[in-house]
């Protein structure tokens, strides 16, 4: 069984009760600003793990490439 309609009002009252309305707004909006702020802080992360991932491809690329024009120099001299 869950916590039903009844039950979360009942909850709501002694919160209220106990901390006020104001407190519990300034709660709330501390809460939903953690919440906010931890989902920015996890795109940021995703972007930069995928920033350095192709950076690390492009970098490859680049070595390998230059890797080969070195071959091909000393192979034609």
């Amino acid at each position: 069984m869950g916590i039903g309609f009844k039950e979360l009002l009942i909850i709501l009252a002694i919160a209220l009760l106990i901390f006020g309305a104001k407190r519990l707004r300034t709660i709330g909006s501390d809460l939903g600003g953690a919440v906010k702020g931890f989902k920015k802080a996890m795109g940021e992360g995703e972007e930069d793990e995928n920033k350095q991932l192709t950076g690390e491809k492009d970098a490859d690329f680049d070595s390998t490439s230059a890797s080969n024009k070195a071959e091909n120099k000393s192979s034609s001299v």
